[in-house]
């Protein structure tokens, strides 16, 4: 039988979807893409804004008018957050953000019965819900989900409600995951959760002392963290950053506002002046590291006045880049409450195109650094004359050669064109 997974929304859906992946293949299935016909098709949804949850309801819909007779799962955060007003779009399989590693015998199931499934759980007091990569096809970077879940509650956001408690994978399950994919020719591992930096609370170890744990596997090049809140940044995180150079000069920590009154009404737990005395500290460590950051403008009660002391804050840390939405209201949450302090569309537009502007200039700015400088980099694709792949610092350098992907080589930055990085090949490493 054939299958096809669709996936939306972030990281951790996309480890999900590799991993369920992995298991149809197991179990004899073909995969193949929605125009081939496919027997089985999988869709993982998104819900963390309107347009997310649109988009899934879009890829749901086309699911089922590219193959009106396969067995439609729908899966992820849209569906634990609409549940049963989705079986309307003709899925025969319906599930939350739990069970996903059982798909493939919910398929099996169904074809057996031939009656509809559906599986939600109180997702406040559920364990993790383990997954082992085995990551065959890419030899370069491999992302392992080692967190679910979040308690912080941000006055937007609706993922605490959709992905559930705080819980983390075992440090031992997770070592030994990692292992076998280092084994298998992956030189970079991703850490990533829905809240990563929380691993292992509530238990008697925590993300560092897994990072040093992983750290002694010898063919084990680069440790990269996909996001981390500046509340995680304590002091055993920056002494191990200070003296592991296994962790990849980049992190990803979001800002959401640079103005302290949004702030507070985001619930974030932070203030400006905090987030950026720790960036200032991480920098002191590691002068050339690349530190992006997501922003949402548009929150309710922000002002002309109080976007301005974010577009300024934004100038002064120089971020690598920013990723910038604009804020989505979701129910369930706060910010449900502050409908009179709501941002026309028409100004949110106007304040992201902005911010977006400002992003793309830091990021050249940032690339620029590198030109006659000389970076590692893992090549991730190769063709004819020419190769490509990441530094440590996550960016993408194109090199003038034809080298064998997964190696990691030495190549000297010459130019930056539209933002695109050029170098020359000097030697591998």
């Amino acid at each position: 039988m054939k299958f096809c997974i669709m996936t939306l929304g972030c990281k951790v859906n996309s480890y999900e979807s590799e991993f369920i992946k992995e298991k149809f293949i197991e179990n004899g299935f073909r995969q193949v893409k929605i125009d081939d016909e496919p027997d089985v098709i999988v869709v993982n949804t998104c819900s963390v804004t309107n347009q997310s949850d649109a988009k899934s309801r879009h890829m749901i819909r086309l699911a089922r008018k590219k193959s009106k007779d396969a067995i439609l799962v729908v899966a992820g955060c849209s569906a634990q957050n609409h549940q049963k007003a989705l079986f309307d779009l003709g899925v025969n399989i319906l599930l939350g953000n739990k069970d996903k590693s059982k798909i493939v015998s919910y398929v099996n199931d169904f074809i057996k019965n031939k009656k509809n499934i559906e599986r939600f759980y109180d997702l406040k007091c559920v364990p993790f819900e383990d997954m082992m990569l085995q990551n065959e096809q890419d030899k370069t970077r491999a992302f392992v989900k080692i967190q679910d879940g979040c308690d912080n509650f941000c006055a937007y956001c609706i993922i605490p409600y959709m992905r559930g408690n705080i819980r983390s994978k075992d440090i031992d399950v997770a070592f030994r995951e990692i292992e076998c994919l280092v084994e298998k020719g992956h030189s970079e591992i991703v850490l990533t959760g829905i809240h990563t930096g929380s691993y292992g609370r509530g238990t008697d170890y925590d993300l560092v002392d897994l990072i040093r744990m992983i750290s002694k596997l010898e063919k084990l090049k680069r440790i990269r963290i996909s996001s981390i809140e500046i509340t995680e940044l304590n002091d055993k995180f920056i002494d191990e950053l200070k003296n592991n150079p296994k962790i990849c000069d980049h992190l990803h920590i979001p800002l959401q506002s640079g103005c302290d009154k949004i702030l507070g009404l985001m619930n974030r737990k932070y203030t400006t002046s905090e987030f950026l005395d720790k960036i200032s500290l991480i920098r002191s460590i590691r002068p050339d590291i690349s530190i992006t950051t997501d922003l949402i403008v548009g929150f309710p009660y922000e002002t002309d006045e109080d976007f301005g002391d974010t577009f300024k804050f934004l100038q002064e840390v120089k971020f690598t880049k920013i990723h910038t939405f604009p804020f989505s209201l979701r129910s369930k949450t706060k910010a449900e409450e502050m409908k009179d302090g709501f941002v026309d569309e028409k100004t949110k537009k106007e304040r992201v195109k902005k911010v977006l502007e400002l992003s793309k200039s830091l990021e050249g700015e940032y690339y620029k650094k590198f030109i006659g400088k000389s970076l590692s980099i893992i090549i991730e694709n190769s063709e004819s004359e020419y190769s490509r792949g990441h530094s440590s610092n996550y960016i993408m350098v194109n090199t003038d050669k034809k080298l064998e992907e997964g190696s990691t080589v030495r190549v000297k930055i010459e130019s930056v064109d539209e933002l695109v990085v050029n170098g020359k090949y000097e030697s591998v490493e």
